[in-house]
């Protein structure tokens, strides 16, 4: 079960440049898009929904590039590890059981 997150990284305007220009080319070459937020990495799937969400409140206002996609459960073990990596680690496993 994957755990609820809201991590936030606040760039520069030269990285915040930089990143959605990647963004951009990945989108245009129909790639997965990765990006590190707070630590923590994050894979875009190329068939993202995207959306700009603008909210005015409290005399300021805000404009959000969203990106969502659906998280396909059976990439993700209960302790949100990579089916790929658990598999790494069950190779291991045996290797030193051997």
């Amino acid at each position: 079960m994957t755990d609820e997150r809201d991590v936030e990284t606040i760039y520069s305007l030269s990285e915040f440049i930089a990143e959605l220009r990647r963004l951009a080319d990945a989108l245009e070459a129909g790639e997965t898009f990765t990006v590190d937020v707070d630590g923590e990495e994050v894979s875009i799937p190329a068939d993202a929904m995207f959306s700009i969400e603008y909210e005015q409140e409290d005399g300021r206002a805000e404009i959000e590039f969203q990106v969502s996609w659906d998280i396909d459960e059976t990439d993700e073990d209960e302790d949100g590890e990579d089916d790929e990596e658990a598999e790494d680690d069950e190779e291991e496993t045996s290797r030193a059981g051997a």
